[in-house]
């Protein structure tokens, strides 16, 4: 099985400072390299979630050799305060949320997130719940148009939605391939060389997964769990959850 590096380690660690005895909750395991710097800076506890089946399977691997330091937990980051309830946590000293799709499941062409390979158009970071084939086949163009241009800020957001039910008229969507390729025929190429797909790709991932909702939802678990002097580290890519996360910290400050 090979390590996967996570980002930003180096300044996780330096937010969260781990301390001897401490207990911090990694809330997107993904492959574990956050978890397990975290346990290598200190004599820790980290409780671990994610809502990927393949993520549970790793993390039970890795959690194996680490003499019971590390607890995985199958679940949505959002239900974190319900879920270490559950396991006699009613406190702990930091919580990271590493926000997004992770590498190892858009190098995967079989769960259908990335147009780089072609597969099931699917998409969902969970095993339940609607696919992206779902919802561009039975959404309506006005819904299918909000979605693209809300969350993911392509302009040309009603342009993609028409050809997207122009499309699936004839035939519905199935493939990740399939979509894409009607997404490039009505964007113009960028001059940074980002993919024509790239925004509508994005888009549609946010909303399958919920992932704004499912942010904020973690926001408010991690202010009911974290202990006074607790720390806080999110990292994002997206300005949406970058503007809500800061928002949050900002309305949440004690500024006595």
């Amino acid at each position: 099985m090979n390590a996967h590096i996570p980002v930003m380690t180096d300044e996780v660690l330096a937010m969260l400072a781990p301390k001897d005895g401490g207990t911090y909750v990694d809330g997107t395991f993904g492959r574990g390299g956050h978890s397990r710097a975290i346990l290598a800076a200190a004599e820790t506890l980290v409780f671990a979630i994610d809502r990927d089946p393949e993520a549970i399977v790793i993390g039970a691997q890795i959690g194996a050799g680490l003499d019971g330091k590390l607890t995985i937990i199958e679940g949505c980051f959002g239900d974190m305060a319900q879920l270490l309830a559950r396991l006699g946590v009613e406190r702990v000293d930091g919580v990271l949320l590493d926000l997004g799709v992770s590498s190892p499941q858009l190098d995967n062409p079989t769960r259908g997130f990335s147009f780089a390979g072609d597969g099931p158009l699917d998409m969902r970071m969970g095993g339940d719940g609607p696919t992206a084939a779902d919802l561009v086949n039975g959404a309506d163009e006005q819904e299918l148009a909000d979605i693209i241009y809300s969350f993911g800020q392509e302009r040309r957001a009603r342009r993609v939605a028409r050809a997207i039910v122009e499309r699936r008229a004839e035939k519905p969507f199935t493939r990740t391939g399939e979509l894409a390729g009607v997404i490039r025929r009505v964007v113009r190429a960028a001059k940074d060389g980002l993919d024509p797909a790239t925004r509508t790709f994005m888009a549609l991932r946010i909303r399958i997964n919920d992932e704004l909702e499912e942010l904020q939802r973690g926001l408010h678990a991690a202010e009911q769990l974290l202990a006074p002097g607790g720390r806080l580290a999110v990292i994002s890519f997206h300005s949406l959850e970058d503007r809500m996360v800061k928002t949050f910290l900002h309305q949440r400050s004690d500024r006595s």
